[in-house]
């Protein structure tokens, strides 16, 4: 049927009017297209902007003022070889001996009374350890780097005081003041000094809280989600059983962390602030994601896999676990890096159990009193020194490392279990 031809002109075809859709459906999806782009060009810019401001922020935080100080160990009086400084007593041999007086002297000697007060009175305790790891150098004549106080290290960066500042200038100018690179950063632990602290203690505290976690809630996670998806019936308590699964997800971090206070606290009272403890809290918040996650992996595989498996003679015990979890172990553990992570960052929790202690050394087990990264670093940005608001960041760019870690190897670990079909 052809179109009708009017005095108004000729009307348009069906065919002009499909293409004018089908140019709107065009503009349609380029539009989408544009959105959608803009919308992960707008993360990524984010994500950099972030990254970039922890970065330099957190250059500072690894970096730490120090002193130049020769120290002529050979006229010290200060006597040891590799026997006697060998044992667990040797700090105490050097300081018997004197070592922080020589120290003292020889920092009075090469920069003036003043500028010697800038030096921390523990930094003997850097020079002890050279002459620990290395007593040859007790015969001879050596600069050593040695930590300035905190007033002295705000000074150089033009904090603090005017006097400090003017001092920082001056030594700075002679060339023996300077931010040096702090490798004891990354092995020391918390200190209420900025010039001291380190994060080993909370990265280790980290480390054995995830271990507890993952051993609890994967396990647990992974047969509750078999049980529901395989052998559970389909009857009114499982399905309040899956309803409450999904509601624990969904409930705030605070309130396992109330949970843990009130139950495992309860327990075991001589355990507060241990790993034990923040990873068994830790634990009952990740295995609802897990199990939510097993669910749908061992949901998604193909039913043919199953009758295969029975039609050959496999009992419904090897039909699970020999051909079901298997394919449903990468899905499974996607599921565990997002519980992983997310435990891995909380921190309302663990300050309900305790985890936010002074803990001047590492942890030496599970039970030891420990805090963890997150923790450090709220208790970092809660200080007034300015010294630790670089540490902070520092702390920061650890972390993320370990998550980025953690993640790494869980990812690996799901390609490498991944099978298609």
């Amino acid at each position: 049927m052809s179109d009708a031809i009017t005095p108004e002109g000729i009307r348009p075809t069906r065919t002009d009017e499909f293409r004018q859709r089908l140019e709107k459906r065009y503009k349609a999806e380029r539009r989408f297209k544009l959105a959608g782009l803009s919308a992960i060009l707008i993360s990524v810019a984010v994500l950099i902007f972030l990254l970039g401001n922890m970065t330099y922020n957190g250059l500072g935080g690894f970096q730490r003022a120090e002193i130049d100080v020769p120290i002529d160990l050979s006229q010290s009086g200060i006597a040891g070889d590799s026997s006697t400084l060998g044992s667990d007593d040797a700090l105490q041999v050097l300081q018997r001996q004197g070592l922080p007086d020589v120290v003292q002297f020889y920092a009075e000697q090469s920069l003036g009374e003043d500028a010697a007060q800038g030096i921390s009175s523990e930094a003997w305790r850097d020079v002890a350890a050279d002459i620990i790891a290395d007593p040859s150098i007790l015969r001879e004549e050596r600069t050593f780097s040695l930590t300035t106080t905190d007033d002295l290290a705000s000074g150089l960066k033009d904090e603090g005081s005017a006097e400090m500042q003017a001092l920082a200038d001056q030594l700075e100018t002679e060339g023996v003041l300077a931010s040096n690179f702090d490798p004891g950063f990354l092995v020391r632990s918390d200190a209420t000094s900025p010039q001291k602290v380190g994060i080993w203690g909370a990265l280790k505290g980290s480390i054995l809280t995830m271990i507890v976690t993952l051993l609890l809630a994967f396990p647990i996670g992974v047969l509750a989600a078999l049980y529901l998806e395989e052998y559970a019936p389909k009857n009114r308590w499982t399905d309040i059983i899956e309803v409450s699964i999904n509601n624990l997800a969904a409930v705030p971090s605070i309130i396992f962390g109330l949970l843990g206070l009130a139950v495992f606290l309860w327990m075991f009272p001589n355990l507060r602030s241990a790993p034990l403890i923040g990873g068994m809290t830790l634990a009952l918040m990740t295995m609802p994601v897990i199990v939510i996650s097993g669910r749908n992996a061992i949901k998604a595989v193909p039913p043919s896999i199953r009758d295969g498996a029975l039609a050959i003679g496999a009992s419904p015990v090897q039909v699970v676990f020999h051909h079901v979890l298997p394919l449903a172990l990468p899905g499974i553990l996607t599921g565990t890096i997002i519980g992983m992570a997310r435990a891995l960052g909380e921190t309302a929790p663990l300050l309900m159990i305790g985890m936010r202690a002074f803990v001047a050394t590492p942890p030496d087990g599970f039970t030891s009193p420990a805090t963890v990264l997150p923790v450090q670093i709220f208790l970092w940005s809660d200080e007034i020194d300015r010294g630790f608001v670089e540490r902070t960041s520092a702390a920061i760019i650890i972390l993320l490392l370990f998550l980025l870690l953690m993640n790494g190897l869980a990812i690996y670990l799901r390609n490498k279990f991944e099978k298609t079909w």
